[in-house]
Order: C-alpha cells, then structure tokens, then sequence
C-alpha cells in the first residue's frame, strides 16, 4: 500500500508544486481571478501531499502500550485533514475571490499567459491524474472507479485520485472562464468560474471527508472477507453457534477479526483448544490484511445475531 500511494503523490506533489508556480506569475500578469483561485488550489494540493505522506509514515510505526492496536489509523486522521483543507482554503478562498471580483469587475489583460499555463497544467495534471488511477487500480482489478474509491480503505491513494480529477476539471473551468471572459468582453464570467472552482472544491472535500469519516469511525472488513470467515466457521462441526463475525479495519493493511461462538459440550478440552487454534489460523488466512484474530466461547451468548451452524 504504502509504496504505490508514495509514488501517486510524488507525482502529485511535482506537478501541483510546479503548476502553482505558473498560475501565480499567469495571475499576476494577466489579473484573472480564476487563475489566482487555481494558484491556490494548487499550493494547497501540494502541501495536502506532504500531510498524506506524513500519515503513511506516522501509521507504519509499531504497537506499543499507549496504542496496543497500532497507529494505523493516522492516515485516516490526516486524510481528513486534507478534506478539512480543501473545504477551508480551496473551496472557501475560490468563492470569496470569484465574488470579489464580480463586486470589483477587472478586464483579463494578455491572456496568452493563461492558456499557456492552463494547457500545461492540465498537462501536467492529467499526467499525474493516469498516475493516481493505475496505481489505485492495481489493487482493485474489478468495478468502476466511484464504486472502488467508495469501497477502498487507503484514502492515501483514492484521496490522490479524488483531488488530481478535481483539479483537471478546476482547469478546464478556468480555461472556459478566461476564453468567455475574453470573447464576449465580460469580467463577470471570470469570477463566477472562480466561484464554480470553489463550489467544485467544496464538493469533493465533502465527499473526502465522509469517505474518511466512516474510516476513522471503524469500517467493517468488506463482504467477501466476512463471508469467508463465516464459510469457515461453517465447516467446523464442533462449532455448536456463533454470532455474525465483527470486523474493524485498523488501518488500511490491517483488519481485527472478533469472534464469538458456542463449542459443542461433549468435548474434551484440550480438542476444544486445538479447534480453536485451527480457527484462528484460517480466518487469518482469508486476507493478508487480517491480522488480529480474537476468538470468544460461552454457552450462553446474549445480543447480537446467532447463527446456528448448518453441520450435522
């Protein structure tokens, strides 16, 4: 996970760096609105880079007593920090300089500056866009891309595809804002493309941050994992009943299995244990990612949703 997520923002962070650069020196030549709210997105994208990296670094490190379970669970800290960002200073700025400027009408002068650096951003963007995409892709062989991005729990690598798509379609809102502006004389089109930019903003840090929220919050493993564990909670005859699996994602790589079920009564002990032990073995081995497995035995188990084994 970690080094495929690395090499998307790597990427990102070159080209929002560079990019943002052009925008402010385009902003400043020609007095586009748009193109100061996309010089902002960009410093803003590049230094949301920076926080990813430091979450997946900061989620590497090992248990230790204060956090027995891990750190996992930083990079869905800082991923919704970069939500928070987006919404704030994205989002928030690129509306407040679109009505601005539609309150105080400027003219675009020598807007060359803006199409060449608009073409080249969304160059540069769309490059590091086909970068983020294959490199989610890889661990997601089927589906669409929504969907995936929906069902992943590395917001490292889908929080990279999000803000890369976002910024193309920012750029090419910019660029059509600039042309009408020009063609039809009208400075008023220029600052409602900057606020079209900060309602775009505001809606992918919204999705952002409900898509990191539910992580932070504990998602469960997806359905394929729980109904393999449950398969094999199924072949085991000695297993009398057991409540449906509970699983948590404690970081993207890592997921907590608890189980809780009855063992038949005619058995001895020492069988009882080893039964046990086998358990634990296979629900481990249904993922790589699972890698906590907790098994709990009662003969009476109160709440939850009993399921009595199908075994003779």
């Amino acid at each position: 996970m970690a080094y495929g997520s690395k090499i998307a923002i790597y990427g990102a962070i070159a080209a929002n760096l560079l990019i943002a650069v052009s925008k402010f020196v385009a902003a400043f030549f020609t007095g586009s609105s748009a193109m100061l709210a996309e010089g902002i997105h960009s410093v803003i994208d590049t230094g949301n880079g920076g926080l990813l990296l430091m979450g997946i670094k900061r989620s590497a490190r090992k248990a230790d007593p204060s956090h027995p379970f891990g750190y996992g669970k930083e990079i869905y800290f800082w991923s919704f920090v970069v939500s928070i960002l987006i919404f704030s200073m994205g989002g928030g700025f690129a509306i407040y300089e679109g009505v601005h400027s539609i309150q105080v009408p400027e003219p675009i002068t020598e807007p060359l500056w803006n199409y060449c650096v608009l073409g080249a951003a969304i160059l540069f963007e769309g490059t590091s866009l086909i970068i983020a995409i294959k490199t989610f892709n890889k661990s997601h062989k089927t589906g669409g891309l929504l969907s995936n991005i929906i069902k992943s729990k590395d917001p490292a690598n889908f929080a990279i595809v999000i803000e890369d798509s976002a910024a193309v379609m920012g750029l090419l809102i910019a660029l059509l804002g600039v042309f009408l502006s020009q063609q039809l004389d009208n400075p008023y089109i220029d600052g409602s493309a900057s606020i079209l930019i900060g309602l775009l903003l505001l809606g992918v840090a919204t999705f952002l941050a409900r898509e990191t929220k539910g992580l932070l919050l504990g998602e469960s493993a997806s359905p394929e994992i729980l109904h393999g564990i449950e398969e094999i909670l199924h072949r085991h005859k000695n297993i009398k009943s057991f409540k449906a699996p509970k699983t948590m994602h404690l970081g993207p790589d890592n997921i907590l299995v608890v189980i809780e079920m009855d063992i038949i009564e005619d058995i001895p002990l020492v069988n009882a244990e080893e039964e046990i032990a086998h358990i634990r073995i296979e629900v481990a081995s249904v993922s790589p990612k699972i890698d906590l497995v907790v098994i709990q035995t009662s003969n009476n188990m109160k709440g939850g949703t009993l399921i009595k084994n199908s075994n003779p």
